[in-house]
């Protein structure tokens, strides 16, 4: 085990066995969101309450789930990084913030979809998605720093604090429709009970979680990877690889 987390610290060893897991979860994902997709889209059932609207759930959730696993694991990145000096967790931290934003901002956008024809507005100051709206902001604020510091290792540190302070976010965004009275429905899937959807709903619904994965795992592998070539452009084994044209290897 403590071999394997010594390997994840190598950034040569991160580039070559991402480049082989990278087609893997590219094939995972395709397959998987077309699957579920298709499924969700135009074989589930209608919802008795909100009718047809309520596919855009096959988006919304999955989107949702991923934005608050990617900052949890940018402030596990941050942690190893400033304990173990690991460049490869501040390389990562640094490629998929852009992608955690992203999923935020669909999650965000797909919600005030939703809301419309449910809630009757676009936006309301509801506590799930004000805490969504400030996740936006804090990733919006990694990058920030990241394009701000141009000392690498600076930029790293004070994104990994970032990180580790904002933290403390991902549980209000999971608690807030226990904690206070809002709009936003509770959540429509927990480890702890039973699942409420009907299978036909919930086997796409699950499906596209997974989908959504392997695709954020095959875009953070390539964003990774050349944060690697950028930041060890230097070194010789970067230097043959670009010489042998193996750059997409």
């Amino acid at each position: 085990m403590w071999s394997f987390f010594h390997k994840l610290g190598s950034p040569r060893w991160f580039y070559d066995i991402g480049g082989k897991w990278l087609p893997w979860f590219a094939l995972a994902a395709g397959i998987l969101l077309v699957t579920g997709a298709v499924w969700g889209l135009l074989y589930a059932p209608a919802d008795y309450l909100q009718g047809n609207s309520y596919r855009i759930i096959f988006v919304h959730v999955p989107a949702a789930f991923l934005a608050q696993s990617i900052f949890m694991m940018m402030a596990v990145s941050g942690a190893v990084g400033l304990i173990w000096k690991m460049k490869l967790a501040d390389m990562f931290l640094k490629a998929v913030a852009p992608v955690g934003a992203s999923f935020t901002f669909l999650a965000l956008f797909t919600g005030a979809v939703w809301g419309k024809p449910t809630w009757g507005t676009w936006w309301v100051w509801d506590a799930r998605l004000t805490s969504m709206l400030i996740l936006l902001f804090l990733y919006f604020g990694v990058m920030a720093l990241q394009a701000a510091i141009e000392d690498a290792n600076v930029a790293a540190k004070a994104c990994a604090v970032l990180a580790l302070v904002g933290l403390v976010n991902i549980p209000i965004i999971k608690y807030s429709v226990d904690w206070w009275n809002t709009l936003h429905q509770p959540a429509s899937l927990k480890l702890t009970e039973k699942p409420t959807m009907h299978p036909d709903m919930l086997i796409p619904l699950l499906i596209m979680i997974v989908g959504f994965y392997c695709f954020f795992a095959a875009i953070s592998i390539m964003r990774t990877r050349n944060e690697i070539l950028e930041r060890e452009k230097r070194t010789a084994w970067v230097k043959a690889l670009v010489q042998t044209g193996g750059r997409n290897a």
